[in-house]
């Protein structure tokens, strides 16, 4: 009685092991040689940062044809993010992916090692010892603003040359949505390429404080406009800037340059060009990863700090969209071009330049661009968090 009794005790105890194994190999694949993916998007196809984003999607789709399922949720604000995590785990996900910022995010990679969970990185992501399985991630947007700001500043150029400004009125208005070095860095890179092909260019900054709000954006873009304004550009997630340009070039010409979206759609008239970070790239490597069971940082190519990676135009992670050459100025696509290229090469140091700058948090951090300033070399979050003196002001 007793050697059945321990039989039947070793047998339950071998079904069990086998179970658990099945449960959790299963909670990372979808079937034989296939897995599902989870995404959390802090908004939705709307907005142009979570539309750009969701991109990935369709490509996930057509790369790995019959071997992803896709599980998704959309406007999830930051403090409500563990929920939809936790469902995504129970769907079985073996990969998640979030173009928020929440730090429920990180907590839930934490609680399942047996998930990867890739971020959309920003300031602090990795601080600490993150867990093996939490990952982020960004395009090295600070390459694509620049090049953007050499297609404004060509416009302004030709509107200096053919006396339709004077060149003290090359005044550009940047729509922001918070004072963080994401914006800041995005900003300068912009400004620095404006002033590399119209040197008396200078810049004005609004924060709305919000990364979303059509209306808000709007008002600041047409206030900015009416403060003398010849070109608008922003890092806010709407169309509402742009336009306000359309409206406004009835006033006085003024032009618009947009960030994740073609904005011409919109804006015919003003909307010169788009940049964008193109999260494509990374996130279709990354689930190929997880599907031949290996490690994201070993498989994705581009630069790598530990769990997070970075890259620019040299891999496709930045992109300039449409080029609008109803309104360019003459040869800007060559410029364009050879920008780009400059880029891709090292040949191009965006932060480099006879500027001093000061840290809006700490009037004793300065910087003398003279030195230069390596941006994304460490990390995939932009770092350069210094306000440009006599370029650029910051309105209250």
């Amino acid at each position: 009685m007793k050697k059945v009794y321990i039989t039947t005790l070793v047998a339950s105890f071998m079904v069990f092991l086998v179970f658990g194994f099945c449960f959790s190999f299963g909670r990372q694949t979808a079937g034989n040689g296939s897995v599902r993916v989870g995404f959390i998007y802090e908004s939705d196809g709307s907005t142009p940062y979570t539309y750009n984003f969701s991109l990935a999607e369709e490509a996930l789709m057509e790369t790995y044809p019959g071997r992803v399922e896709i599980y998704s949720h959309s406007n999830v604000r930051n403090d409500d993010t563990a929920e939809p995590l936790e469902e995504l785990v129970r769907n079985g996900c073996g990969i998640i992916f979030t173009d928020g910022y929440s730090s429920q995010f990180r907590a839930a990679a934490e609680k399942h090692p047996e998930v990867e969970f890739c971020q959309a990185s920003f300031q602090g992501a990795m601080a600490g010892n993150p867990p093996e399985n939490y990952h982020t991630f960004k395009g090295e947007a600070y390459q694509g603003r620049y090049v953007s700001g050499i297609v404004a500043g060509l416009k302004l150029s030709e509107m200096i040359q053919n006396r339709v400004i004077r060149e003290d009125e090359a005044l550009v208005g940047y729509v922001a949505a918070f004072p963080t070095d994401e914006v800041i860095s995005g900003y300068t890179a912009f400004l620095l390429g404006v002033r590399s092909v119209c040197p008396s260019a200078v810049m004005r900054v609004k924060y709305i404080n919000t990364w979303g709000s059509f209306s808000l954006e709007k008002k600041t873009a047409e206030e900015l406009i009416d403060e003398g304004c010849r070109m608008i550009c922003q890092h806010t997630d709407t169309i509402g800037p742009a336009v306000a340009c359309e409206d406004g070039f009835i006033r006085h010409p003024v032009y618009h340059v947009g960030y994740n979206k073609n904005m011409i759609d919109v804006a015919p008239s003003t909307s010169l060009t788009s940049t964008c970070i193109n999260w494509t790239p990374y996130i279709v490597d990354a689930v190929g990863a997880v599907l031949e069971g290996k490690k994201i940082e070993e498989t994705v190519p581009g630069k790598v700090h530990g769990n997070d990676m970075s890259a620019g135009f040299d891999l496709g992670w930045v992109e300039m969209l449409e080029l609008n050459t109803q309104i360019a100025a003459h040869d800007t696509q060559e410029q364009v071009d050879r920008a780009i290229e400059g880029l891709k090469k090292g040949k191009i140091q965006v932060f480099k330049g006879d500027y001093t700058g000061v840290n809006p948090l700490d009037e004793s951090d300065t910087i003398d661009l003279n030195q230069g300033y390596i941006e994304n070399r460490d990390d995939s979050s932009p770092s350069f968090h210094y306000i440009l003196d006599d370029v650029i002001t910051v309105e209250k």
